[in-house]
């Protein structure tokens, strides 16, 4: 996925009221931002970071710059739009290109299941069972290389890992799709101490067999793209 029109940099000021961010830009100007991600952030909204915009100018929107990268140390990069990943899944679904789903051949997105809930992706090979998909933008670091989801609680998200298992049980096949937001980790696990109750629930999933992958991303200026798997905790393995 690449940026329609080039980013630029910027210096964050503050996040706040969770969607909007005042930011410094390089002429001096200070603008504020829209942010695309409702999540705490956490390590990725501190005053000073470098962070990169994307402008627009659109009269329907209220703002004209959205928030789409953060800079981090040792040149790496985090994604702060949360849609990304379900559109760099599409992108890699469609072509193949992720491990273990690579066989199937029809991709529909937003499909209705569950307890009124939409699936991120169905996916259909003549001879298989259905596949249905559940996609998180993993955006969490706070030791090692680790990546870690959720950073705060998610009631929506134990409530999703529910509605996979029940597909499971009806002979469907399930997966959720961690997609790691940033360049710094190798690893994955879930922050079990932010939100013991989505690691319950993933637990019950798990055990009704429905299946946890995990995958990187390259992230510049330029654009995103689905990277290589990860490696999962013993746990989630």
């Amino acid at each position: 996925m690449r940026f329609p029109t080039p980013l630029i940099p910027a210096t964050l000021i503050r996040r706040y009221k969770r969607l909007l961010a005042d930011v410094l830009l390089e002429d001096g100007r200070e603008v504020t931002a829209h942010c695309p991600n409702p999540g705490a952030m956490l390590g990725l909204a501190e005053p000073g970071m470098r962070v990169w915009l994307e402008t627009n100018n659109d009269p329907k929107r209220k703002l004209n710059y959205g928030w789409r990268l953060v800079e981090l140390p040792g040149g790496n990069f985090a994604t702060v739009d949360t849609g990304v990943a379900n559109r760099i899944v599409q992108e890699a679904l469609t072509a193949h290109a992720i491990p273990h789903l690579e066989v199937y051949q029809t991709v529909r997105s937003e499909v209705r299941y569950g307890d009124n809930s939409r699936c991120d992706f169905l996916l259909s090979e003549p001879g298989l069972p259905d596949c249905w998909v559940e996609v998180k933008s993993v955006t969490l670091r706070r030791q090692g290389d680790w990546g870690e989801f959720p950073d705060c609680v998610t009631k929506r998200g134990a409530k999703h890992l529910g509605d996979l298992a029940t597909r499971v049980g009806i002979g469907d096949r399930a997966v959720m799709l961690y997609v790691m937001q940033r360049t710094d980790c190798a690893r994955f696990r879930l922050a079990e101490d932010l939100d013991p109750g989505y690691s319950a629930a993933f637990r019950a999933a798990q055990d009704a067999g429905v299946e946890a992958i995990a995958v990187g991303t390259e992230i510049d200026p330029e654009g995103v793209t689905l990277g290589s798997g990860l490696t999962l905790a013993p746990e989630l393995a």
